[in-house]
């Protein structure tokens, strides 16, 4: 029985539940479980990503701070890599991921007191430090120049190096594990001394086969696919023909190591072989960039083993479907190009529509790519920096999208010494309306894939590096969504997820999903109800958070929801039930509002129901216009010409049982409202703007040549 250090009240340890909040907690532990939620912590910075901060708790333990849990913009921060930092313990998932919250509170003086936390419990810092329960019982490591071994290093260096860790301790505010600094994955420790060249006469080794050489110098030859400078040693990442693994490089704290070396240079490596929190990494001795036959050696290397690895031997599709067996041939080539993004560990960025189809689309790539992710980089939190979804609001890669992208993966290139990506573009960037976005990633040289079932220009192929598109196969897509298209290509990406798949493409449809997909789903679990369900509950949170990648809950609900076969299973459904009876809430009053205000004429034999959106409908609530426009014409179609129309302040929405050639109808109505700036942007949405000030005489312009167009 102890007493709280804040209170005197009588605990079990050294703090009251009331008092929690008031102490900040050193941690020693070695494993996320072993945090408490609701505690401060001090950490460490181990890097940025665009969602957010990585901060290391402990070695081998790293949170996340999300850019939403911040009381200020991500890029206003002024937390450098090995800066020490306070943050609060949100949640600890059961996957091991750490949710941080963010301190008001960023110095040990605005806490009330202080503590270790370790795996034995709360100790004050002077006991535990007297006790010696420290995470690690060894020595710290000594720091290594050139290739002297520890116990070549004279009694003096070692005081010497004791000396400066206790005075990097105690201005940094780290703990005695840490060196000169900390990295997530202890990377700075035992990060040695670095010889400009190797000299030692060692064999080359796979980086694939470190994991049987624990213990051993070696030499490794490669690619750098990224450096980063912490506190501590310079970490490059190094890939061969066969894995990734990092490399510790250390001169002084914080100075940068081989500056000479940066990504895409081809090096020689040797070094020691370690194993730290079940992670491969290299203390680096000696580094060297080759140059002429030597580098054109290994690059050539490692090209030959990419294709081999990268390119799937065949295509096989998720069900029997023309449309896909027609792109077989385009999503190898699609597949090819993602892989090899991730052998070469350049980020992969999914640009999606914030539709269902876009997101079964979305979460299909993300699927099969993570695993291939995980399997490639030793870190923990590599799917964070190497695989990211960002919904797009419309249905075009416009200028705003691109320029977004673009200032991201320039930023993650100077501060995290990243690759530039290859983006990823479903449902989107399809028609020349994204001409520009995709030539300015082009300008860049961020490489670019294109998958869409529909409403795909051949010029866009030119923008692109591989584009599928049953169009340009010149086979029948009528019965193709694109999350089907797209699920089919996550398969081919990565065989392993297939059964998760299989229940994918029938949840992109709204009708008239080819049976093929609907068996398939049956047979993995899911009935037509749940597949509805399912389909109602990914609209309604695409709708909520469109911008953001909600990578979680749309895994829970379309993965993770506790099916077991034929949907048994006390939790089968449960989730995706919840929320599709708030979609059909929300979406049925929204419906019922509108029919009551829609306006109903005939032209040219063709009947309209017109829709006064800005009117009848809650623009800025749920659901969005398109997919109020999409139900309405669903309840409402009678015969071969119906059209509904829908007409805001700017814009107007088309639907139509017989096909419609929107740039046709734009150009036809300009010359019936010449000065009223009409314009074709959404092809895939069946959107036009227009200027508002000319409303009613571009609806009318609009109906009369569609009229015009179908009669």
């Amino acid at each position: 029985m102890g007493t709280c250090i804040i209170c005197g009240t009588p605990v079990e340890g050294r703090i009251c539940d009331s008092h929690q909040e008031d102490v900040v907690f050193e941690f020693r532990g070695n494993e996320a479980s072993q945090l408490t939620p609701g505690r401060f912590y001090s950490g460490v910075v181990d890097g940025y990503a665009d969602f957010g901060v990585f901060v290391d708790l402990a070695s081998g333990v790293t949170g996340l701070l999300h850019r939403s849990e911040l009381d200020r913009r991500l890029e206003s921060l002024d937390w450098e890599p090995g800066d020490t930092v306070f943050v609060q313990v949100k949640n600890v998932r059961d996957n091991g991921n750490i949710d941080l919250g963010w301190s008001i509170r960023q110095s040990e003086r605005d806490f009330r007191g202080a503590l270790v936390q370790d795996a034995d419990g709360d100790h004050d810092a002077a006991e535990s430090d007297e006790s010696g329960d420290t995470e690690d019982e060894v020595e710290p490591p000594t720091v290594r120049h050139g290739s002297a071994s520890r116990d070549e290093s004279s009694e003096s260096d070692e005081s010497d190096e004791s000396d400066e860790s206790s005075k990097s301790s105690e201005s940094s505010g780290a703990d005695d594990r840490t060196g000169d600094a900390r990295e997530g994955d202890d990377r700075t420790d035992g990060a040695r001394g670095a010889e400009s060249e190797p000299t030692a006469d060692y064999e080359r080794v796979e980086i694939g086969t470190l994991s049987d050489r624990v213990g051993q110098t070696v030499r490794i030859e490669g690619e750098v696919v990224s450096a980063q400078q912490t506190g501590g040693p310079t970490v490059f990442e190094v890939r061969d023909e066969t894995g990734v693994v990092d490399a510790a490089a250390f001169v002084e704290a914080g100075v940068r190591a081989y500056p000479e070396v940066d990504v895409g240079s081809v090096v020689r490596l040797d070094g020691e072989v370690e194993l730290r929190h079940n992670e491969i990494q290299v203390e680096t001795e000696a580094l060297v960039s080759l140059e002429g036959d030597d580098a054109e050696t290994v690059q050539s290397r490692l090209d030959d083993a990419l294709r081999g690895r990268a390119r799937p031997d065949d295509v096989t599709p998720l069900a029997d479907h023309d449309a896909i067996a027609a792109v077989g041939t385009q999503l190898q080539d699609a597949a090819e190009e993602i892989r090899r993004a991730v052998f070469e560990s350049r980020p992969v960025i999914v640009r999606h529509t914030a539709t269902a189809d876009g997101y079964v689309a979305g979460a299909a790539v993300e699927r099969a790519v993570l695993p291939l992710i995980r399997e490639e980089h030793a870190k923990s939190d590599a799917e964070y920096h190497y695989f990211d979804r960002r919904p797009l609001e419309e249905a075009v890669y416009g200028m705003d999208a691109a320029t977004n992208d673009v200032t991201r993966m320039l930023q993650d290139r100077d501060r995290h010494g990243e690759k530039l990506p290859l983006v990823l573009l479903v449902g989107t960037g399809s028609t020349v309306e994204s001409s520009d976005g995709l030539d300015l990633l082009s300008i860049y040289g961020a490489k670019r894939v294109v998958a869409d079932a529909a409403a795909v220009d051949a010029e866009i192929e030119e923008s692109t590096d591989v584009l599928v598109s049953p169009v340009l196969a010149d086979a029948d897509a009528s019965d193709l969504s694109t999350g089907a298209l797209v699920a089919n290509l996550a398969a081919a990406v990565n065989d392993d997820v297939r059964d998760d798949l299989r229940h994918l493409p029938a949840v992109s449809y709204w009708e008239d999903a080819p049976q093929a997909y609907l068996d398939a789903a049956t047979d993995a679990g899911y009935d037509e109800t749940y597949v509805r369900e399912l389909r109602e509950a990914v609209a309604l949170e695409a709708y909520y958070q469109s911008y953001e990648d909600k990578r979680e809950l749309i895994t829970d609900l379309l993965f993770d929801n506790g099916v077991t076969p034929n949907g048994e299973g006390e939790n089968a459904g449960n989730l995706a039930s919840h929320v599709s009876e708030q979609f059909r809430l929300k979406l049925d009053a929204e419906v019922e509002t509108a029919k009551a205000n829609l306006e109903s004429r005939e032209a040219e034999g063709v009947q309209f129901a017109v829709l006064d959106t800005d009117a009848y409908t809650h623009r800025f609530d749920f659901p969005p216009t398109a997919l109020l426009l999409d139900e309405l014409h669903r309840r409402e179609r009678e015969g071969e010409k119906f059209v509904t129309v829908g007409v805001a302040m700017d814009e107007l929405y088309l639907r139509s049982t017989a096909d419609v050639d929107l740039r046709a109808v734009a150009e036809a109505a300009r010359e019936r409202a010449p000065e009223a700036g009409i314009t074709a942007v959404g092809i895939r949405e069946g959107r036009i703007e227009f200027l508002s000030g000319r409303r009613e005489q571009v609806k009318e312009a609009v109906v009369e040549a569609v009229a015009e167009q179908l009669a």
